[in-house]
């Protein structure tokens, strides 16, 4: 998790995490909460019943017009022509070279696209956007005049039912729907980054604190709590989940990333098409692997990777893990690296056995799809 120097942006929900005791950290510029409670509880809390998120720095850019189709099947690897309306897939975004800009939600709304984009890349997120569409195209940055709140865990659809007018049973996975949130018809979402069942609530800015309120006293009866990012990046690494910036970024393709599922490389042209397939064909030097430590450490983003004695690659994301009780990572390795692997750390190398994601295994969101 990369946190930068100094955080000049705030979420609708900030005073909530200052009175909440929240740990304040910079992250890409805004001042968001690493944790309450700890890492380790609020993550058990996700686990075990919910917790609320606020995740009001990620962008939300909307795509109209007569051409957005096919502006969006252009701009991303997926098949955006395949969503019906309400649907969201998981897609990415690539440079002509097969390096990664960004990988992004699509949503297929009334009339409208919208993509969710990292909050490290919005801005040039924006830019790739409007310099690569044309024809009857409009975008629009909505991200400053909305906040995003999540509740994730197995308890979820029981807390947020009562906050909603809606049989929430009826939103499937991976779906989305404009239901009465307090009054307000807002856009809900069944999605998140944890591996468990839950929901994104994309709120206007005066709508959030309310709406995290409402959720805090709604779960109660679960004991419910505020789930701060140390918590999100243990849980999303746990499901294997890429992180950009660090799992990802422009000089990884979607070949070496493990992404390949999303790339449809039959639903015509689209930008990064012709090096991906020439990459397929030849074949990636690298690639992303799972591991999980065999002794005792915590693995941590530029750790070497060894095979055999000899340096194969680095660790990209790595945590102690609280569900399965050791240290866990990703990272690139030679695809001529065979075997299993040592990090080294602190002087020391801890072996570590390669597995193939997701870590953990009994997360919600796998009983809902």
């Amino acid at each position: 998790m990369v946190l930068t120097a100094t955080a000049e942006r705030k979420t609708a929900l900030y005073e909530r995490h200052v009175e909440a005791g929240a740990k304040m950290v910079d992250f890409f510029g805004w001042a968001m909460p690493m944790y309450y409670r700890g890492i380790v509880a609020e993550h058990d809390r996700v686990r075990s019943t919910a917790g609320i998120f606020d995740v009001s720095h990620m962008g939300q850019l909307v795509v109209r017009g007569a051409d957005a189709l096919a502006a969006i099947e252009r701009l991303t690897t997926n098949r955006a022509a395949s969503l019906e309306e309400g649907r969201i897939q998981y897609s990415i975004m690539c440079y002509e070279d097969g390096g990664i800009v960004d990988d992004v939600l699509v949503y297929r709304l009334p009339e409208r696209y919208m993509l969710v984009v990292n909050a490290s890349n919005c801005e040039k997120d924006l830019e790739w956007i409007r310099s690569n569409v044309s024809g009857d195209v409009s975008l629009e940055d909505h991200s400053d005049h909305t906040q995003l709140v999540a509740i994730q865990g197995p308890k979820s659809e029981d807390v947020l039912g009562r906050v909603v007018e809606a049989d929430l049973s009826a939103l499937g996975y991976y779906r989305a729907a404009w239901l009465d949130v307090l009054g307000t018809k807002t856009l809900v979402s069944r999605t998140g980054y944890t591996g468990e069942d839950g929901f994104e609530i994309y709120c206007v800015n005066d709508l959030a604190p309310l709406v995290w309120d409402a959720l805090l006293t709604a779960g109660s009866e679960w004991e419910v709590e505020p789930i701060g990012l140390g918590a999100r990046d243990t849980l999303r690494l746990e499901m294997g989940y890429h992180l950009y910036g660090q799992d990802i970024d422009a000089t990884r393709t979607p070949v070496e990333a493990g992404l390949s599922w999303v790339v449809k490389k039959d639903k015509g042209d689209f930008i990064g098409r012709e090096a991906i397939l020439a990459l397929e064909e030849e074949g990636a030097s690298e690639r992303l692997v799972g591991f999980v430590l065999e002794g005792r450490g915590v693995p941590r983003p530029g750790q070497r990777m060894v095979s055999g004695g000899e340096g194969v690659g680095a660790v990209t994301s790595g945590t102690y893990s609280p569900s399965l009780q050791r240290g866990i990572g990703l990272g690139y390795v030679g695809v001529q690296a065979g075997g299993d692997l040592g990090i080294e750390m602190r002087g020391r190398t801890v072996p570590a056995k390669r597995v193939r994601p997701p870590f953990y295994r009994g997360g919600s969101a796998r009983r809902k799809k």
